[in-house]
């Protein structure tokens, strides 16, 4: 699977993720899905917020704003339920509650061809 092949299946799983965080009785408020290397750095540089090698310069991470009953979901344990609900769809999605960015879910990195 190339890189862009790799966005495509990331992009295609996501309308699930929002669906299911409705389901769940969140609200959802969104958060950086494309982190510019111009501005941010290039994989493996960090410059300003973000890690050096987020998966969000390379569009495969979005960051989701949960909302219960109008309260933001502000912790990690909050976005549980969402988050192994994520990583139990496909191999390659990790929740980023797994380092403490709860709002955090990504395709993780496979060997592009």
């Amino acid at each position: 699977m190339n890189l862009g092949e790799a966005q495509e299946l990331f992009m295609e799983q996501l309308p699930y993720l929002l669906n299911s965080a409705f389901d769940m009785g969140y609200k959802i408020r969104g958060g950086d899905l494309f982190r510019d290397p111009r501005v941010h750095g290039a994989m493996g540089e960090k410059v300003g917020y973000g890690a050096a090698n987020s998966n969000h310069k390379l569009k495969l991470a979005i960051d989701l704003n949960l909302f219960h009953n109008r309260q933001f979901i502000g912790d990690t344990e909050g976005h549980r339920l969402l988050g192994e609900w994520w990583e139990a769809q496909h191999p390659h999605n990790r929740w980023g509650g797994r380092f403490d960015d709860g709002n955090h879910y990504e395709m993780l990195q496979i060997p592009w061809r």
